[in-house]
């Protein structure tokens, strides 16, 4: 007997060929058989004009941290996403010595805007080698995990200190690659590094102070084992990643190696960019280097509130000082204080900073007072009040106790023509959803939701094949994931069953779920059936959440 058939659905194997009407048979955790399935079943799915496809795979995310206390990675499952691939951006849980925990707390702080408290309430520290962290997370494990090891943190792990000073030694080399080979035989998938990051001091991460040998000597070890190398490549700047680009295929063609960088955008400053970039990737393509840009598939919408810092103000020296470096009572002062309040302004109100303020909406308040404003733009309460846009914002965040919440929507990313052909290019990788960080600027979940809803059905810039295609046989190929990402017999049974006329993302809203009574914000899926994991349902519409833990530490 099987032990799940799934009968009568719309199959989208994966392969990119056309969709076919017919069953799925599952058993101990492996696809059997797909076409005509006529054995008894323990559990039946009746996909009657449903898409059967193989589980979404998810390539740039951050839930390192979250797996700790949820290894469901919640919602990222319910959004169809069977596989995540953490440890991007130089920066892993491990291999981590005790004395340094409190440093990559800082730099996760500061780069993914992961809370403090986040760290503090929900995480027991108990492990310091790579092996020792894929078993504390294998443990409640319901998504599967291909982890990447951070270059930071192996720099942090040989170096100390000195990591966030200088090159490595010869020895210091040879340290890193014998860690490196250590990590990859305990189950990491490849090496992520960033050449632009900043830690919690705003001075350079330590990958940032490597020179081109070192990470030479580490492609070495990812060549030996066929793993990936990811970089945060400079993408404010064209030409600059266009550089990047011919350093990656150096080091793909030398050592036989994928290498991917994240993220690429379509720049509303310099619509004109990523004709360049893509220009330059396909020529080193054609070349036979392996170098895949990540594209998210959302426009960017950034939300903040000046309890927590936000990379928003990365621009503003003194405003992001008092965020990052001050209490709240520090902001308030600075806020209230007469003499320092109209430098901020001052400093706020350039001709690059003001489009931000004109688009902000006021999207949540705590007082009775404010509710009749949320929903109404930054611009109508201050024409309303008869005061500056900026002037207006510390008013209402000083009125709120600092809980004044502002959404900046569609920053980037928006030109649905420009974007869709990007999604649509056979050199682009869709990622860099960054799962599981940013958690108060921005909702990380629903791009594979929103890839079927805007860029397949309104837009039509890809078939339902092709785009089912990209984030699942693609990039298991990609990551070296060699049993996943198509239905195929023998092949590991992640599954995703959705309705091709309702799949998408919910609004975005806000939830109190975090440890340490910390708030994010979420997206709920839409059209999403069921979501098989490792043979077993992990969750449906119907039900929710189940108790089986069939995830898997790739590549196995």
């Amino acid at each position: 007997m099987l032990d799940i058939a799934i009968r009568n659905g719309r199959i989208v194997d994966g392969s990119g060929l056309p969709a076919f009407i017919g069953d799925v048979g599952i058993k101990d955790g492996r696809i059997v058989r797909v076409g005509r399935v006529t054995e008894a079943a323990a559990h039946t799915i009746d996909a009657a004009g449903k898409v059967v496809a193989p589980g979404f795979i998810d390539p740039h995310t951050h839930f390192d941290a979250q797996l700790l206390w949820d290894g469901a990675a919640k919602p990222a499952i319910e959004h169809g996403v069977t596989t995540i691939v953490p440890g991007n951006c130089s920066l892993s849980l491990a291999p981590l010595k005790a004395e340094h925990r409190m440093k990559l707390v800082g730099m996760f702080n500061q780069i993914e805007e992961m809370p403090l408290k986040a760290f503090k309430e929900g995480v027991e520290w108990n492990w310091e080698t790579f092996d020792e962290f894929v078993t504390r997370i294998r443990k409640d494990l319901s998504v599967n995990v291909a982890p990447l090891v951070g270059h930071s943190v192996l720099r942090l792990w040989v170096m100390g200190e000195e990591s966030m000073k200088r090159c490595a030694t010869a020895d210091e080399v040879q340290a890193m690659q014998q860690l490196l080979a250590e990590c990859i035989e305990a189950g990491a998938v490849g090496l992520s590094t960033s050449y632009v990051d900043m830690d919690e001091t705003l001075q350079p991460v330590p990958s940032r102070y490597a020179d081109e040998s070192e990470l030479d000597a580490l492609c070495e070890v990812l060549s030996a084992h066929d793993r990936v190398l990811q970089i945060v490549h400079e993408f404010y700047d064209a030409d600059l990643t266009v550089a990047r680009i011919d350093q990656l295929a150096a080091l793909s063609l030398k050592h036989g190696i994928t290498t991917t960088l994240s993220p690429l955008f379509v720049n509303a400053e310099d619509n004109g960019a990523v004709d360049k970039v893509m220009k330059r990737v396909k020529e080193q393509m054609a070349a036979g280097a392996r170098v895949w840009p990540q594209v998210q598939t959302r426009p960017i919408d950034i939300s903040f509130c000046f309890e927590v810092p936000s990379l928003l103000f990365i621009r503003l020296p003194s405003w992001y000082a008092i965020m990052r470096f001050g209490s709240r009572e520090d902001i308030i002062a600075a806020f209230s204080d007469p003499e320092r309040r109209p430098a901020l302004i001052a400093e706020a109100e350039t001709t690059q900073m003001m489009p931000l303020w004109s688009r902000l909406v006021l999207r949540q308040v705590q007082t009775d007072a404010n509710q009749p404003l949320v929903g109404k733009s930054l611009a109508e309460i201050a024409e309303a009040r008869g005061k500056g846009l900026v002037e207006t914002m510390i008013d209402l965040s000083l009125e709120e106790d600092l809980q004044a919440h502002f959404l900046s929507a569609d920053m980037g990313h928006n030109d649905n023509a420009k974007v869709g052909a990007l999604l649509r290019d056979p050199n682009v990788h869709i990622g860099a959803s960054d799962g599981g960080a940013h958690i108060l600027s921005f909702s990380t979940y629903g791009d594979t939701g929103y890839l079927f809803s805007k860029f397949v059905r309104e837009e039509q810039a890809l078939g339902l094949e092709a785009a089912v295609k990209k984030i699942t046989s693609d990039t298991a190929a990609i990551w070296g994931l060699h049993d996943r990402g198509l239905l195929r017999a023998g092949f590991a049974a992640d599954v995703t069953v959705f309705d091709a006329d309702t799949i998408g993302r919910g609004p975005e809203y806000y939830v109190q779920d975090v440890p340490g009574d910390g708030s994010r914000y979420v997206r709920d899926a839409t059209g999403v059936d069921t979501v098989i994991i490792g043979g077993a349902v992990a969750w449906s519409e119907a039900a929710g959440y189940t108790d089986a833990r069939r995830g898997q530490i790739l590549p196995t």
